[in-house]
């Protein structure tokens, strides 16, 4: 006897492993990093995320510390705009940050100096023109919300305003006691 044996091979794709697809250097890339206004920060952190693009970490940082010049002291966050392996660097300070500027106080050591509590006191015009710039990130659907928003962050830095807590100008804004400009 004769057993004839049939077999089926089915053909499968070859699976190649490639690496990424390689970077576009006219491609527009955003890279947020939050750093302290005036140091150059730590070229570790600015390393992986620059590496591939082919830029230099020092170089970067040198940049980053030249346009934070102005917030020296202070954490900001900066958007990195990289476009033909050239970065551009803009400050977008948080609210925090822009309320212990309005306070005026004077650069502290971040390495020597710990847990700061700002007891300033700032003016109400100073509370909305922090609103003003931050109006366009804010959530509220109108200024009088963003003011609310600026007053709790008040709380938060430790501030006062007007000389009150920033809780009960808060409650007042909510009355409708200050005129607050729409714009």
């Amino acid at each position: 006897r004769m057993y004839t044996m049939t077999f089926s091979f089915r053909v499968l794709p070859c699976v190649q492993h490639n690496m990424p697809p390689k970077f576009d250097p006219s491609e527009k890339v955003i890279v947020y990093i939050r750093v302290t206004g005036g140091e150059s920060g730590a070229m570790s952190s600015l390393a992986p995320k620059l590496g591939p693009l082919g830029l230099s970490p020092k170089k970067v940082g040198d940049d980053i510390a030249k346009s934070t010049l102005d917030w020296k002291g202070l954490k900001v966050t900066c958007r990195l705009t990289i476009q033909n392996r050239i970065a551009t660097v803009d400050v977008v300070p948080s609210a925090s940050s822009l309320l212990i500027k309005a306070l005026k106080e004077p650069p502290r050591d971040r390495k020597k100096e710990k847990n700061i509590k700002h007891s300033g006191n700032l003016t109400m015009d100073d509370v909305i023109k922090v609103a003003q710039k931050l109006r366009d990130r804010s959530i509220a659907k109108d200024m009088r919300g963003t003011v609310k928003e600026i007053l709790g962050t008040c709380v938060a830095v430790g501030c006062t305003v007007e000389g009150q807590a920033p809780r009960e100008i808060q409650a007042r804004v909510a009355k409708g006691d200050f005129d607050i400009p729409e714009k």
